[in-house]
């Protein structure tokens, strides 16, 4: 009798992904995995400790998809603006696995190219160096739930999405002046939280922006020498 295939960790992750493209990773188990690669747990976990390992591994492969032919360009804040774009789009496009990064943070060479890359741009806009690494924690965690937040939003279907836009419409138009005045004075402006998101995103991490601009050391002038001196 011939053997069992043995996948490699390519394969699996690859079949993971598809898995979790047509899932959610609430829905996603080993033994599920198992079953769609013909073989059994205990084969798997020959490769991946645990299932938040394996998750973290798909996750990985987006950072690493997202950061490929990766060139930085501009100042500091271009570069950090830029590289968040690129992730909210490498992201936006398997929402599902969104979620997963917000979630298991990776820890693979996608993860290392992105703490890189953005220390590095933290590093060139003037901070302190005793700043930096509390200023990469709060660009991260921002990051994580704003992609994590948006995606969670895109990977519903669109029935699902019509029924939230009527009720949305019913509890802001219909709400009662006299019980909640302000968002009955605002109802026809106020926005449904799916629309107009990338601008709300660079918005968002334009503020935290600012506040780094308010911590850097300013670059120094030195005066200039005077003749005969």
């Amino acid at each position: 009798m011939a053997g069992r295939r043995r996948w490699s960790n390519e394969e699996i992750l690859d079949a993971a992904a598809e898995l979790l493209r047509t899932g959610d990773a609430e829905s996603f188990s080993v033994r599920g995995l198992a079953a769609v690669l013909g073989t059994d747990s205990s084969s798997l976990y020959r490769h991946f400790r645990n299932k938040t390992e394996l998750l973290r591994e798909v996750a990985d492969r987006i950072l690493l998809a997202a950061m490929e032919g990766h060139r930085p360009e501009g100042d500091w804040r271009q570069r950090i603006t830029a590289l968040a774009l690129r992730l909210r789009e490498a992201f936006g496009r398997q929402p599902q696995l969104a979620t997963i990064w917000g979630r298991h943070a990776s820890s693979g060479a996608g993860s290392r190219l992105v703490m890189e890359e953005i220390l590095q741009a933290l590093r060139a806009s003037g901070l302190p160096d005793e700043e930096i690494p509390v200023r990469y924690h709060r660009i991260v965690v921002l990051l994580a739930a704003l992609i994590s937040s948006e995606a969670g939003m895109n990977a519903v279907s669109p029935q699902e999405h019509e029924q939230g836009m009527e009720h949305f419409r019913v509890a802001v138009l219909g709400a009662d002046p006299e019980r909640f005045p302000a968002l009955a004075h605002f109802a026809r402006d106020i926005r449904p939280l799916g629309v107009d998101r990338r601008a709300a995103f660079e918005e968002i991490l334009a503020a935290q922006l600012d506040r780094i601009e308010t911590r850097r050391i300013p670059p120094r002038c030195d005066a200039p020498e005077r003749n005969g001196e």
